[in-house]
Parts: structure tokens; sequence; C-alpha cells
């Protein structure tokens, strides 16, 4: 039997990554009495390995494993996928949403005012990223400084932290729009796993959730399911919507590695430059890694002789997948790996490989190895 809680809410929302969090801070500026939910834990950010393996290393919360034999990993923290993304900022397809009757502009405009949004500062691009772009540049790409959500100011530029999740507070997540929603007086209820929306009349009225192995019913006026990609469609389900779980796409990816004499590699900011490859439905960029992460793709294609091999360079391919698939309330996931999906991969593979990207004089060896991410 759950047990209801005693207040009545104007809105609850679910999740508290970036759509979530956000809705959370706007409802609750126009004094909105409002509830946040999160399954994951509210726990100060350590930037620690033990602590990322806690929120993405959960087989069958926070990491997937596909038919098509790929993984995919999502956060389950307060602050979601962006306490450990890497803080790149991309403009909406402004032109796409525009044959449907939506303006993006003006929200893209008001969200500059709120964050930081900038190509990062020289002296925090570190010597990987430096040696991949003179490279690209030399082949006559057209490789560029990408955007990220950062707070120069606070950023290190030797740390490694910014896919365990950034400890000094310069990686822009949603968590900060948590805090800002809290010190409204929003309420935040962290380790609550939210399983169905009530419906009443056709209407929705609250969640069901638990928290500390009990069941509650949080009752709202307005009922906001943000709990992302995998998390949404699953509780949505669960609440008598069938087709929620059909069809979404994962962003493919994988990462080259090119072992590099003298490279002391992993201590620097991820996704620092690039290109997006339009007409070949991928993007480039450079990719470090902290030891741990390294580990698991290179474990992943059996490279075990290149484990903990700070010597490597690291260009990244992200390809474009279709619509497809289905998330069972279940929690299990099917999505095909296409052979257009494989081919946009190998054909970044090729082109990441090209020996013309390493110096001659510090030249050794590439490898590929592959996983899928949101």
């Amino acid at each position: 039997m759950a047990e209801t809680l005693k207040a009545k809410y104007d809105a609850v929302v679910v999740g508290t990554g970036p759509g979530g969090a956000t809705v959370a801070r706007e409802m609750t500026k126009t004094g909105k009495k409002v509830l946040m939910l999160d399954w994951g834990s509210n726990s100060p950010i350590k930037g620690s390995n033990a602590q990322a393996l806690g929120y993405i290393g959960m087989p069958y919360k926070s990491l997937y494993l596909i038919n098509s034999g790929l993984g995919l990993v999502r956060a389950i923290t307060v602050g979601g996928s962006s306490v450990v993304y890497y803080a790149t900022a991309w403009e909406p397809p402004f032109d796409f949403w525009d044959k449907y009757g939506i303006d993006l502009r003006g929200e893209a405009a008001e969200i500059k005012k709120d964050v930081p949004i900038g190509p990062l500062k020289d002296e925090l691009i570190g010597p990987s990223a430096k040696m991949i772009a003179k490279s690209a540049l030399d082949l006559g790409y057209k490789w560029q400084k990408l955007n990220k959500f950062v707070y120069q100011d606070k950023c290190r530029a030797t740390c490694d932290k910014c896919d365990l999740g950034c400890p000094y507070h310069a990686k822009w997540s949603s968590r900060m729009f948590v805090e800002d929603a809290t010190s409204k007086g929003a309420e935040l209820l962290d380790l609550a796993h939210v399983t169905k929306v009530i419906v009443e009349n056709k209407k929705a009225t609250g969640v069901e959730f638990c928290r500390h192995g009990k069941k509650y019913i949080a009752n709202a006026d307005t009922v906001v399911v943000a709990a992302g990609g995998i998390g949404s469609p699953i509780i949505l389900e669960n609440s008598g919507i069938p087709q929620a779980g059909a069809n979404f796409f994962y962003d493919p990816l994988i990462a080259v590695f090119g072992t590099v004499k003298g490279l002391d590699d992993g201590y620097e900011f991820p996704m620092a430059m690039g290109q997006h490859m339009v007409d070949d439905g991928y993007l480039m960029t450079d990719m470090t890694m902290p030891w741990l992460i390294y580990d698991v793709f290179t474990a992943e294609v059996f490279r075990f002789d290149k484990l903990s091999n700070k010597s490597q360079l690291t260009i990244m391919i992200k390809a474009k997948d279709k619509l497809g698939g289905k998330i069972s309330k279940s929690g299990w996931i099917n999505k095909p790996f296409t052979a257009n999906e494989r081919g946009k991969l190998m054909h970044g593979f090729e082109r990441a490989k090209t020996t013309s990207w390493i110096p001659t004089s510090r030249r050794n060896s590439t490898t590929c190895m592959s996983v899928t991410a949101r």
C-alpha cells in the first residue's frame, strides 16, 4: 500500500536533467509549489572513479546492453547525464523545427544569457587536441573549437574529471538549475524511483514512486515526466501508453586510438575541437578520457596490451542514426545497428586512422574501439 504525501503540489517534475531542472526552475520562479523527484543521489560530486561507477556503471539501471551487442550509458544522479557529459554546446537545427511551426531562436538566445557558452580559451586546450587540430588543418579539414558550457575561470587545464563529474563547478550541469529551484522553494527528493503516472478521468493527477524501500504517491495539478530518453518511455509505458518506447535514436560512436611516443594523454578537456561532417552523417572530435573509461574501451576489443597506456591520441566518431527500435516497460532495449550506421562509423574510422594525422616522428600504431552513447 502506497503512502500519500500530505503536501499538494502545483507540479511534480520527474527527473532533474536539463529538461526537468529547467521546467522546475521556471515554474518555481512564478511562485508554483514544485516537487522534483530523481532516482539518483544528490551527494556532492567528487569527480572520482568510484562515484562515477555508482551512477553510470549499474547494469539495467544506468548501463544497458542493446540486442545488437552495443552498450548504452546514462547517468543516474541528480543532474542526470549533464553531470558526465563533455559540455559541448550545439545550437538547435532551427530550420528543422521551423517546418513544424516551432521557432526556438528566442529560447536559444535566452539560454545563452543563463549559462556559459563559448569556445575554450587556448590555455584550456590540451596537447592532444592541439596535435589533432594541427594535423586536421594541414589535411584541409575545417577543424575548429567547439562551444562549451563551461565557467572557464574555474576550469583546470590538466584535470581529467570532465566525464566523472566536475567537483570544481566549472562545467555547467543541470544540478545548478536544481540548486536554483530549491533555493527558491522547490522541494527535491533524491533516491526516488518513479514507477508510473497516476491517471484519473484521463488526467494525470500525480505519480507513484519508491524511496528507501517504501511506496509513495505525490499528487499535483501538473505532472512533468522528464526522466530522459530511457526513463521517460519506461514510466509512460507503465502508465498505460504502450507505444511510448517506440522509435528512438542513440548516436552510436567509436573511438580511434593511435599510440604516440611521449604523449601523456587523458589530462585535458575532451571534445575541445572538431568538425561536423554534415554530408557524411557524423561528427569527429578529439576525445581524451580517464583511465577507467579508456580501459573499458580497450578491453571491449580485447587489446589488453594497451590497458592503462597513456600514450594514446584519440579521435571520436559519433554517427547520426535513424529512429527505430523499442524500449520495453521492463527496461529491455532493442535497436538495430544498421549497415548504414556501421558504414558511417567505418568511413570516419578510415578517415581518422590516416597516418597523416600523427607527426611522422611520433607514429606507432592505431586501434579502433566502439561503444554507444546518448
